[in-house]
């Protein structure tokens, strides 16, 4: 039994290690998408929001079909009430019953249904669409903000090496300095140098942080300081977006859910506006009813004989009346049973209904003018929503083919300091050229290769906010690069 124990928590400490190890693997930027449209509250109220529609046009296909309903009431009265077996009213305490099926078919209403119908079907539609916009919005959310976080932990990275070099100086010169060697000065200004160092340091390592905190928000999931994340391989030939705004635009028009959602609930509003004009029109249907009832004060009247009794009237014979006498039959009542009544007392009926609209407070012509405001107002939306993808595609290719200029344009800068910093490094060491012009060459390349961080993730963020926009899903973030 001791062994069994043992090996079992043997087994689930195993277990655990390898849940943690797992947890620790970097996460990638397909696995966020996943779990994010997994968790997202969002994404699931539009997806709850599309259940409802898909139910609500199932409804207005089962409209379609007639109504069949049953009815079934027991009760008791007392004091007059009328007999529902005799019609008669009666003063006594009465048990009685009824039962019945009613039928209801609409043959025509001004093809009411089928325009609802149609309604129904494109505010679905709609709903589907609208789902799938909040999918792939909450995709390029998870996209930018994973490469984000990507630039954000290259410029760490570029931070903590400026601080790296600086301390190396900084222990250079505090040789020279405590031997009384070169410039005292020079030891002081690289300690001011390493002080700035170690706040930008701080600060990219707080702008890091506040990335990753962004992202694990739009995956609903606890927060992982410590989460690694796989880069995406940026290769440095990168090439010109070989789509002009105009074609992005075209491709969103034809592609993008957004614009599909409003298009149908433009043509939802269309139907509304038939659906309402069906007001205008009478409204014919057949109808059928099946129906039954019981009384305790039915019953049965047997012959059990007869007898000789006074009619109530007379007759006279030299002044003197007789009274008439008649021979009456006697019955005895016998009541009659809950299963009989219900069979025999069963009638029927059906027909033909026809419901003329006359006048009904202008109902419909209200109902048809509401309409048309609805489907005037769905349309300008419409057209609003084209108006801003328009203009916001423009200004997102204006700023990526600004982002790629910078790009290229502080490629060059970097490696102009690059060998500009090595040249000054090499005559500081060597006591040529003063801390300033080190500082001063240090800052640039620095600063440069910051600026060519920023330009190159903001390239890309451009490139995946331009391919949303085209339609095409943000689970691919190779960028464009030549072979």
């Amino acid at each position: 039994m001791i062994n069994k124990r043992i090996i079992f928590l043997c087994a689930l400490i195993g277990i655990q290690l390898y849940a943690q190890e797992k947890t620790q693997e970097p996460l990638t930027l397909a696995y966020c998408i996943e779990t994010a449209i997994e968790n997202n509250l969002d994404l699931k109220k539009s997806t709850l929001s599309m259940d409802a529609s898909r139910i609500n046009f199932k409804q207005s296909k089962a409209a379609l079909f007639p109504t069949l309903n049953a009815n079934y009431n027991l009760g008791v009265s007392n004091g007059r009430s009328i007999d529902p077996y005799t019609n008669d009213y009666v003063d006594q305490k009465l048990t009685f019953s009824n039962a019945g099926l009613n039928l209801n078919f609409t043959v025509f209403n001004g093809f009411k249904l089928l325009n609802s119908i149609r309604q129904r079907k494109y505010s679905f539609n709609a709903s589907e669409m609208e789902m799938e916009e909040q999918r792939q919005n909450l995709i390029l959310d998870v996209t930018l903000t994973y490469l984000q976080i990507l630039n954000n932990k290259d410029l760490f990275k570029l931070a903590k090496s400026r601080l790296e070099t600086t301390k190396d100086q900084l222990k250079r010169l505090k040789s020279l300095y405590e031997e009384e060697i070169g410039n005292p000065a020079d030891y002081t200004d690289m300690q001011g140098q390493l002080a700035l160092d170690m706040a930008n340091v701080i600060n990219a390592d707080n702008s890091f942080k506040e990335a990753k905190l962004n992202l694990f928000q739009l995956l609903n999931s606890e927060s992982k300081t410590d989460a690694k994340f796989v880069a995406i391989d940026v290769m440095d030939n990168i090439i010109k977006y070989p789509y002009t705004s105009y074609e992005v635009f075209s491709d969103a028009l034809a592609n993008l859910a957004t614009f599909k959602a409003k298009q149908f609930r433009l043509d939802a509003a269309k139907s509304g506006i038939k659906v309402a004009k069906s007001g205008y029109i009478p409204n014919i249907s057949l109808f059928g009813q099946l129906n039954t009832n019981y009384s305790s004060a039915a019953q049965f009247f047997n012959e059990t004989g007869s007898s000789i009794v006074e009619s109530g009237g007379f007759i006279t014979i030299d002044d003197i009346n007789y009274p008439v006498l008649e021979n009456q039959t006697m019955f005895t009542g016998e009541d009659i049973g809950y299963m009989d009544q219900i069979k025999n007392n069963v009638y029927t009926s059906f027909g033909v209904e026809v419901s003329i609209p006359l006048l009904n407070g202008f109902q419909s012509k209200n109902d048809v003018a509401l309409g048309k405001i609805k489907f005037e107002e769905t349309k300008i939306d419409f057209q609003n929503t084209k108006l801003q993808f328009k203009n916001a595609i423009e200004n997102a290719y204006l700023k990526m083919e600004a982002a790629l200029e910078r790009y290229h344009i502080y490629k060059e800068q970097v490696a102009a300091f690059q060998e500009s910093f090595r040249i000054n490094e090499i005559r500081f060491n060597s006591g040529v050229s003063n801390i300033v012009e080190y500082i001063t060459s240090k800052n640039n390349m620095d600063t440069a290769m910051i600026n060519l961080s920023n330009a190159k993730y903001e390239y890309l963020l451009r490139i995946r906010i331009l391919e949303y926009y085209r339609g095409v899903d943000g689970v691919d973030t190779r960028p464009l690069t030549h072979p």
